[in-house]
C-alpha cells in the first residue's frame, strides 16, 4: 500500500505513521504538513505546504496512492469555534475533494471522535461540526470512507498530545486509564490500536463506516 498521511506530527498522527513505517506491506508512506517531520525512513516522503487548502499541479502525484488518513484535529476548548471549524470541517473536506479528485478509488481515513453528532442537530458545537464533515466525506467519490471515533486515547511509545491540557491528563491519570481500560473498551484505547486498526481496516475492508472506540479496539485483536 501507498498511503498519504495528514498530522502526523501529532499524538494519533505520529503512532499512525509508526505503525505505518513498520507494516511490510506499506511500501510508500506521503507525509503533507507545514513543517518537516522529524523522522527519517526509507518508505517516507515528505511534501511541505505553505497553503494546506491548495492541491493545484499536485493531481498526478497523488493520484499514485491507494488511501489517505486524515488525522488532524484539534479540541474547541483550546481553540476559538471559528479555528476549530477550520480545522476540523474546512481543512480535510478541502484534503478530501482534492484526493477523490486525483484518484476516486483510494480510500480515506478520518479521525473523528466519540459523540459526534451525525444529525448535525445538537447543542454541542464540536460534535455538529465533525457530525457535518463525516456526513460531507461520505457522499464524496472515494473506494471506502472510514470515520474514525475514538475516545480516551492513552498515548504511546512517547507520543504526546500538543495541547496541555491532555497533556496533563495524560500524566497523571494515564496508569489508572491503563489500569481500567479493559473494563471500559467503549471509552478507552491508545494510540498504537488506533495506528493498527486503520491498517486492518484498509487491508480488510468493512461495511461500516463508522468505527467506535470498542471497534477500534476489535480491529486490533
Amino acid at each position: 500500500m501507498k498511503l498519504i498521511i495528514f498530522g502526523a506530527s501529532g499524538m494519533v498522527g505520529r503512532a499512525t505513521l509508526r505503525e505505518c513505517l513498520n507494516a511490510n506491506d506499506v511500501t510508500e508512506v506521503l507525509a503533507i504538513g507545514r513543517s518537516k517531520l522529524m523522522v527519517e525512513h526509507p518508505k517516507l516522503k515528505s511534501l511541505i505546504l505553505d497553503d494546506m487548502f491548495n492541491y493545484e499541479g499536485l493531481t498526478n502525484k497523488l493520484s499514485q496512492f491507494d488511501a489517505c488518513l486524515f488525522c488532524v484535529g484539534t479540541s474547541i476548548g483550546s481553540s476559538t469555534e471559528k479555528e476549530y471549524l477550520n480545522l476540523n470541517q474546512t481543512l480535510p473536506l478541502a484534503v478530501a475533494k482534492a484526493m477523490s479528485e486525483a484518484n476516486p478509488d483510494m480510500s480515506f481515513v478520518y479521525i473523528s471522535g466519540k459523540g459526534t453528532d451525525s444529525s448535525e442537530t445538537g447543542k454541542v458545537a464540536w460534535a455538529r461540526i465533525k457530525g457535518k464533515t463525516e456526513n460531507d466525506l461520505l457522499r464524496m467519490r472515494f473506494k471506502a470512507v472510514y470515520l474514525l471515533r475514538p475516545a480516551l486515547i492513552i498515548p504511546m511509545n512517547g507520543e504526546e498530545s500538543k495541547e496541555t491540557t491532555y497533556r496533563l491528563l495524560y500524566r497523571y491519570t494515564g496508569w489508572l486509564m491503563r489500569l481500567v481500560r479493559s473494563a471500559f473498551p467503549s471509552m478507552i484505547t491508545d494510540s498504537e490500536k488506533v495506528g493498527t486498526a486503520i491498517l486492518n481496516l484498509l487491508r480488510q475492508g468493512q461495511t461500516s463506516v463508522v468505527v467506535e472506540n470498542q471497534d477500534i479496539n476489535i480491529l486490533t485483536k
